[in-house]
């Protein structure tokens, strides 16, 4: 009921839009180019008619008020046309990874101490597997991005209820302790990297004080990853033994019981000079469908929870970044079950600095452990791909801006040596002016066998071209 009423919102914006001309505010000129008004004599004879003369005013009238001012909220957002081909022909999908045009509107309100923000994209999209509107994939012409309310009671206390867009932790691009959801299908097709975090529907509460800051996220119906099953990128289906499109679309019996199949996440968090320290929560589910249903061959969502913390500050003229989870798998902590995960330690090592001036260079190091690991090879079934006790992944991020910073040249690596497979992430984002911007990039995926996670998607590499106007 909230997700249709928000849908409805956004609605009412778009219509908003459509009756008024949005005008950009005409530029002011540099400091000593302005022309300073003309001061008359008391003297001076008048100027004929005409010249300024008669009853005409001597200073210009004030340019009209512009239809955004005129509009009782801030309306902001953008209007972005992206497409991006395969480079290969992609098993079981399109020739394309990405052709769309997006619409995003994002209006915020504030009454005293309460603010109000509806974000939503309209998109024309020519790759969908199915135009059916659903908020919870991200599916249709219509995504919701955000539609809360936020205020605080207490000077120590905030509170932001509905549907938003959630993150901590401190990996890049790596998640340990953040098991808000995401969006793998936009991650990997080329869009913008914002579209990697999914929204959620939650209520958060932030408690602030000087020993220590809690921030609690609680989701009455469990969120889960928009994950790949097929539709939009193929992936490797053991039950099928190769990789497979939407003619084999994974499907998933997930939990969606409200207040019963929800979800809660804590992180306890305090500065210790100019070191942050972090303690993490969360009691909820897998977020992508890592169990399998024996008797159906459906996907599920396995209970799980998961304990952490992390480690961020200054060292070596850098940044230094440290954090750890332990994955509690509840539903089979003796790892007998070859149907569902077992535990895991995940920890992520990172350093990030300026080793010149605009050129950044970024590096993590990622372990991840499978507990119990001699009782899932002893249950696994004859046939299914063996995962690795350890999986090692290293990560690098190298950030050039030129141009006066307009132009940003940036490569993200991810490789794996234990599973002998690669993502390379190039792009190139040009700042046209204080509205336009356009991009260039590609998503490469490297791998020896189509068993791993990377190796996988080895034929769904992609390049994109995308332009942008922002208001």
């Amino acid at each position: 009921m909230f997700v249709r009423a928000s849908i409805g919102a956004v609605l009412g914006v778009g219509v908003v839009l459509t009756t008024h001309s949005v005008c950009a505010e005409e530029p002011t000129l540099p400091e000593g180019l302005d022309i300073p008004a003309v001061t008359t004599p008391p003297d001076a004879p008048d100027l004929p008619e005409g010249l300024g003369g008669g009853t005409e005013p001597t200073q210009p009238a004030a340019p009209p008020a512009m239809a955004k001012d005129k509009l009782p909220f801030d309306l902001s957002g953008f209007f972005e046309v992206r497409i991006g081909p395969y480079t290969q022909s992609a098993p079981g999908q399109r020739n394309v990874a990405v052709a769309e045009s997006r619409l995003q509107l994002q209006v915020d309100k504030t009454w005293h101490k309460v603010a109000f923000r509806l974000t939503g994209d309209f998109l024309l999209d020519a790759v969908p597997y199915s135009n059916a509107i659903d908020p919870e994939l991200g599916q249709g012409w219509i995504d919701l991005r955000e539609a809360y309310v936020s205020f605080s009671p207490i000077d120590f206390v905030d509170i932001k209820a509905g549907r938003q867009v959630l993150t901590w932790g401190t990996g890049d691009l790596l998640f340990l302790n953040d098991l808000f959801p995401k969006d793998w299908n936009s991650f990997l097709i080329g869009r913008d990297t914002e579209y990697l975090k999914a929204p959620s529907d939650a209520v958060k509460v932030s408690l602030f004080s000087d020993i220590v800051n809690i921030d609690m996220v609680y989701t009455p119906a469990f969120d889960a990853d928009r994950f790949v099953d097929g539709r939009r990128v193929s992936y490797f289906n053991p039950m099928v033994g190769s990789t497979v499109g939407r003619s084999t679309v994974r499907f998933v019996d997930r939990p969606q019981h409200t207040f019963s199949d929800d979800e809660f996440a804590a992180r306890l968090y305090r500065r210790l000079g100019a070191w942050e320290l972090a303690g993490y929560l969360y009691l909820g589910y897998w977020k992508s469908p890592t169990g399998t249903d024996p008797m159906t061959g459906r996907g599920t969502f396995p209970g799980l929870n998961v304990y952490g913390a992390s480690i961020r500050g200054p060292l070596a003229e850098g940044i230094f970044n440290a954090e750890l989870a332990f994955y509690d798998s509840r539903d089979d902590r003796g790892g007998s079950n070859p149907f569902v995960n077992n535990d895991e330690l995940r920890f992520l090592v990172g350093f990030e600095r300026e080793v010149a001036p605009d050129f950044t260079v970024g590096l993590q190091y990622y372990l991840e452990q499978m507990l119990d690991h001699n009782d899932y090879r002893a249950t696994l079934p004859v046939g299914v791909p063996r995962r690795d006790e350890l999986r090692h992944v290293v990560t690098a991020r190298f950030t050039l801006m030129t141009m006066m910073q307009n132009l940003e040249w940036s490569l993200f690596v991810f490789y794996s040596p234990s599973d002998n497979d690669a993502y390379l992430r190039p792009r190139v984002h040009y700042k046209v002016s204080d509205h336009w911007s356009a991009e260039i990039g590609a998503n490469v995926l490297i791998g020896a066998n189509e068993t791993t996670f990377f190796g996988q998607f080895r034929d769904m590499s992609n390049v994109y071209v995308a332009a942008r106007y922002s208001f």
